[in-house]
């Protein structure tokens, strides 16, 4: 995609994805919330891709903005993922304190329309599943879940993850590893689902 910056093109390429997706393209906001820039770099990115023939946008129209040309179209979405360190007791999940960076994922391992964090997984308490200590787990963000699924809990402020099971009267959070014990709750916070494992060697 000639004549464009990599950040032009990053822009280009969540708005195809996201207008793909929802069946309309993303708002002004919606693209700043998703770079975590402001609006008016947002603007100024939408005004060089329609100096450029990319885009169209209608003006003091909502959902306005429309591909025009997409000639790199097979480009994998691009989504900028907040790494969490260590988990400040009492913290919002996703405050600056607990940010440790950010990772680019593409498809997929994440995908557009959705929001997602990633966790570094300490302990051996999951390695039945495949997840090992030291892997960076990428969890789509979400307030519920099905029985089966490995979730992100967070009880009494610390965080945990686990495969979810609602039993009656109470909730279990079961280990992937037969040397730890079963979690029982009656309440507890999910912040997430468990969307991919990323590795290192």
């Amino acid at each position: 995609m000639k004549g464009i910056t990599d950040r032009q093109k990053e822009v280009l390429t969540f708005i195809s994805s996201y207008t793909d997706a929802n069946g309309y393209p993303p708002t002004v906001r919606e693209i700043s919330e998703h770079f975590e820039i402001s609006i008016r770099a947002v603007q100024d990115h939408i005004l060089a891709l329609q100096k450029k023939g990319f885009l169209s946008q209608a003006q003091k129209r909502a959902r306005s903005i429309k591909v025009l040309s997409d000639s790199d179209a097979s480009a994998p979405f691009v989504g900028r993922v907040p790494l969490l360190g260590t988990v400040a007791a009492g913290k919002p999940l996703l405050c600056e304190e607990n940010l440790d960076g950010y990772l680019n994922l593409t498809e997929p391992f994440v995908r557009p329309g959705k929001s997602y964090f990633a966790l570094r997984v300490r302990g051996q308490s999951m390695i039945n599943a495949g997840i090992l200590e030291g892997d960076l787990a990428v969890i789509e963000q979400a307030n519920t879940a099905v029985d089966g699924q490995i979730i992100v809990a967070v009880i009494d402020d610390a965080i945990t993850l686990k495969r979810y099971y609602k039993e009656a009267g109470r909730i279990r959070l079961q280990p992937e590893n037969p040397a730890f014990q079963p979690i029982y709750c009656d309440d507890l916070r999910i912040v997430g689902i468990l969307s991919n494992i990323v590795r290192t060697y």
